[in-house]
């Protein structure tokens, strides 16, 4: 069962359509990507979700359940733009955020014990907030946002302003988290992560959703029937044997060998491709090409400006 469900979201401020008629399913234990570039509607829907705005139409199912006050507890919220009290000291405040979550006053000690213990800050707790350099406040409001154990934690571009071993630090914990039950979704225009960390994911672009899916499907779904072929021999013997059925589209050296990029044509396999090659190379190894997240975007986004311009 999925523990959200968004239904025909319309949401539109003055003369923008910042969401237009937009659906998504995040699966139970899923960590769901949401993609897309700067402006593309994704903060919108975050913020209808956490329940700072309503839409102009349309449902959230939280649960099965219609979104309600009563979930707000259960939702755990990193936004982007970072939101704590500088004049404050980190432990004291780190307490006081998790009180407003429902948490008594010794559990949230002992959380938040364990919690900077795992990240290696305890000796921050006597520090003021604006004290810290933007990447050690940002880990302050990861364990504030998570602490409490929600069921569901939206984090919005969580690894702006990290170096790369606190992005990884993050990450891993993400991924904890997640085998632990929880359902995260993550707001981002990051690929790379998404392609690290991510089970499913939506795109949004131009306040419209272009696709959703599990990670793994929507890989599968564009491949493009193209093969990397790594052998020992002669450059010019593969692209003469290579007329009928197949397309040459790269090549490239690689220490001794050379590589050759190939599309198969005309519903030929990669077994033919291989009867080929060995006849005239000593072929070392082939492997498929699948797409990265980055160019299903740019495919996608190409596909929906063409069907506009017809």
């Amino acid at each position: 069962m999925e523990v959200l469900k968004v239904e025909n979201i319309i949401k539109t401020y003055a003369n923008h359509v910042a969401l237009n008629d937009v659906s998504l399913t995040v699966p139970r234990g899923s960590i769901y990507g949401l993609l897309g570039p700067n402006g593309a509607g994704k903060t919108s829907l975050i913020r209808i979700i956490n329940q700072i705005t309503g839409p102009d139409s349309g449902t959230i199912l939280f649960n099965g359940e219609p979104l309600s006050q009563k979930h707000i507890s259960r939702i755990g919220y990193l936004p982007e733009e970072r939101g704590l009290y500088k004049k404050m000291k980190v432990g004291e405040q780190a307490l006081y955020l998790a009180q407003l979550k429902g948490m008594s006053k010794k559990d949230a000690l002992d959380k938040l014990k364990e919690w900077f213990a795992r990240f290696e800050i305890e000796s921050w707790w006597d520090k003021k907030v604006e004290e810290l350099s933007k990447g050690m406040a940002q880990k302050v409001q990861f364990i504030t946002t998570v602490m409490h154990e929600p069921e569901f934690i939206i984090l919005d571009e969580p690894f702006s302003g990290f170096d790369p071993i606190n992005a990884n630090l993050i990450k891993g914990e993400i991924k904890r988290l997640s085998a632990k039950g929880t359902t995260i979704m993550l707001s981002t225009h990051d690929m790379g992560s998404v392609e690290e960390i991510c089970s499913h994911i939506g795109l949004i672009h131009n306040s419209v959703k272009m696709l959703e899916g599990p990670i793994d499907e929507v890989r599968d779904q564009y491949k493009e029937d193209v093969y990397d072929l790594e052998f020992m021999g002669e450059m010019m013997s593969i692209t003469n044997a290579l007329w009928v059925n197949f397309e040459l589209i790269d090549h490239w050296p690689k220490g001794k060998s050379h590589v050759a990029r190939i599309k198969l044509l005309n519903n030929s396999s990669v077994n033919d491709l291989l009867s080929v090659a060995i006849s005239v190379v000593e072929v070392q190894a082939v492997n498929e090409v699948i797409p990265n997240m980055n160019d299903i975007f740019i495919k996608v986004v190409e596909i929906k400006a063409e069907v506009s311009h017809e």
